[in-house]
């Protein structure tokens, strides 16, 4: 009967893990909405993978861009400024990136969107664990 019980226990501490929400953003960058999910919320110092959609205004999926993830931490007593570049690949019509955040505090994310020799950026702010 423990068995049971802990075979239970287990399946539902793995099934509230498999329905964690995801931190999601959604932002105007120009003339593109764009939508930013991270798959941990809140994001944590390591390894944070992003999914980024562009869409246009008439709400079709910008495919054709080239999409960079810059992620800074202003300087603080003791620690220098920290600023990170990531490239974002096209996986079907979302981008993808990982972001690796080094410190646990306050990022500036800033998304920026290069289409037809037009840049376009998304900003926002994330709290890291």
């Amino acid at each position: 009967m423990k068995n049971i019980e802990g075979l239970v226990l287990i399946l539902l501490l793995v099934a509230g893990i498999a329905c964690a929400k995801v931190y999601e953003v959604t932002t105007k960058a120009g003339e593109y909405n764009v939508v930013v999910k991270i798959d941990k919320n809140p994001p944590v110092v390591g390894n944070n993978n992003m999914s980024i959609e562009v869409t246009d205004a008439s709400g079709h999926h910008a495919t054709d861009a080239k999409v960079v993830v810059e992620y800074s931490m202003p300087a603080m007593p003791g620690m220098p400024a920290m600023n990170y570049k990531a490239d974002a690949q096209l996986t079907g019509s979302a981008y993808a990136a990982k972001m690796n955040l080094s410190a646990a505090g306050s990022w500036n994310i800033a998304v920026k969107i290069v289409r037809a020799d037009k840049t376009s950026t998304a900003n926002f702010t994330v709290d890291a664990k």
